[in-house]
């Protein structure tokens, strides 16, 4: 395979070595402006590392279009076949994917997600192609390298994630987190030992593959795990994007309150007695009349009730007076009667025999 910087031709837009950088330089100031990103302790959304992200993506763009203008990688290549030099091209498509999903923006979140996403499974693929690590790609509804493509269809996509009601599934999913964890720890302590050797200038063929290989394998997990943070992000965004539009729409006008009614047997007993319930009435006049004609107690049956009362009070009146009439006349009886009485009463308390009143 040609080198990648062999000379201006192979350079797409390329005048002179003034315009247009080598793609070694390009892909390397890309890739050290996106350490410098990830690693500095300024607030994500400051204008000043949103500039550098973009211009780091711009740059990793770029070098993209580059590789694939030289045919760099092919999918019916091993990965023996490619050479030393060209292994770091294989990261621009984790690398812009990271890049992306350091801008900001809430408007356009969701865009930017589906771009990353888009990104990281372009990644993937190529990884699976060359087997360089082994790993389950997680499920899209196309297959397409291309960025732009892919993130058209993102919304589509989606990675077989255990439903969160199978807790087996969960129980798994969750152990193979923990797996890449330990492998991720142990490529970076690896590549600790490497970079010195590389960085240093001293390192031969094999150390500068063997730090190249680490890198891919290392953001091959870093990819994996960025996926599905992706899709739980997407559907967060998605139902936030829903009850936004349900809100935004216009509520039905309201209508009045309906007035209660009532049912009755005939209009004309609703128009006299009104709503009347839960006591309606139970008879006429005329049958209230007849009712109490028939007991008696009308007044124009002369029976007054005031006059009722006075005769009942001459009654007792004459009762009482007969009594004492007979206590003057000395009635035999009548004392005996009397005495006896009181006799009862010196030996028996007031209330004696009352049982219900218990006094």
């Amino acid at each position: 395979m040609a080198e990648c910087e062999t000379s201006d031709s192979e350079r797409p837009n390329s005048h002179s070595d003034a315009e247009a950088p080598k793609l070694s330089d390009l892909f390397d100031r890309g890739w050290k402006m996106f350490d410098e990103v990830d690693n500095t302790n300024d607030p994500l959304a400051s204008n000043s590392v949103q500039v550098r992200v973009k211009r780091a993506i711009s740059m990793l763009e770029e070098t993209s279009r580059m590789a694939a203008q030289l045919d760099l990688f092919s999918p019916n290549e091993e990965l023996e076949e490619i050479a030393t030099v060209d292994l770091k091209y294989l990261l621009c498509p984790a690398l812009l994917g990271a890049l992306t999903m350091k801008v900001t923006g809430r408007d356009k979140r969701l865009e930017i997600v589906q771009t990353a996403r888009a990104y990281f499974l372009d990644f993937l693929k190529r990884c699976q192609d060359y087997n360089i690590s082994q790993f389950h790609l997680p499920q899209s509804t196309t297959d397409s390298t291309v960025p732009d493509e892919a993130a058209e269809n993102a919304p589509s996509t989606c990675m077989a994630m255990p439903s969160t009601s199978n807790l087996v599934a969960m129980a798994a999913q969750r152990q193979a987190k923990i797996e890449r964890y330990s492998q991720k720890k142990e490529l970076e302590a690896r590549l600790s030992d490497v970079r010195r050797s590389v960085e240093s200038g001293q390192a031969d063929d094999e150390t500068s593959r063997d730090f190249y290989l680490l890198n891919v394998r290392k953001w091959v997990i870093l990819c994996l795990d960025e996926v599905q943070s992706i899709d739980q992000e997407m559907e967060i965004l998605k139902s936030m994007d829903q009850m936004q539009l349900g809100a935004a729409q216009p509520a039905r006008p309201s209508r009045p309150p309906m007035k209660p009614f009532i049912l009755t047997k005939d209009a004309m007993q609703a128009q006299v007695f009104g709503a009347g319930y839960p006591s309606l009435p139970t008879m006429t006049v005329d049958d209230w009349y007849d009712q109490h004609k028939k007991h008696g107690v009308l007044p124009d049956q002369g029976v007054p009730r005031r006059v009722a009362v006075e005769e009942d009070t001459d009654a007792k009146e004459r009762e009482e007076e007969e009594k004492e009439k007979q206590a003057e006349n000395d009635d035999e009886d009548a004392l005996m009667k009397a005495r006896k009485w009181d006799d009862w009463k010196d030996d028996h308390r007031r209330g004696y025999g009352n049982r219900q009143n218990m006094g």
